[in-house]
């Protein structure tokens, strides 16, 4: 008798002092794995580079200081802008005027005024110098093929 009793309290014992863990900190323990996970997911989603086709933001990035001397575009300096990478435009327009330069025959037009599919347009508010001591608001444009 006494030992058949005995096993039964070891055996209850040992049930009782073996991973008992309270509801509440089971939930937020899960809670806490389920957050990281999702703000692992997210960092690695931002970490990612980005694999875009050329932008019309990027040519007017290279191709503003170039144009520019002292915060007043010159039209005339559009000439020694040099090569583009891919096929694009690049337009001053001020005072009713138009300067341009592409990058050969296959550039897209400089008229075009919203991005589509197939073409990224970008234009920049700039002043414009369009003759000795006068400068006035223009707008830069590139238009470039993707």
């Amino acid at each position: 008798m006494s030992r058949s009793s005995g096993e039964g309290f070891l055996r209850w014992e040992r049930t009782e002092g073996r991973a008992a863990v309270e509801p509440i900190a089971a939930l937020v323990a899960v809670l806490v794995v389920g957050t990281a996970l999702g703000l692992y997911a997210v960092a690695l989603d931002d970490a990612a580079p980005e694999r875009e086709r050329p932008t019309a933001e990027a040519t007017l990035d290279r191709i503003e200081p170039a144009v520019t001397t002292g915060g007043v575009v010159k039209p005339e300096r559009l000439r020694g802008v040099g090569e583009f990478r891919y096929a694009a435009t690049v337009a001053i327009e001020a005072d009713g005027e138009t300067w341009t330069v592409q990058s050969g025959d296959e550039a897209p037009a400089a008229e075009i005024a919203r991005n589509t599919d197939g073409i990224a347009v970008a234009e920049r508010p700039v002043t414009v110098k369009i003759g000795p001591g006068r400068n006035v608001r223009g707008t830069l444009r590139a238009v470039v093929f993707r």
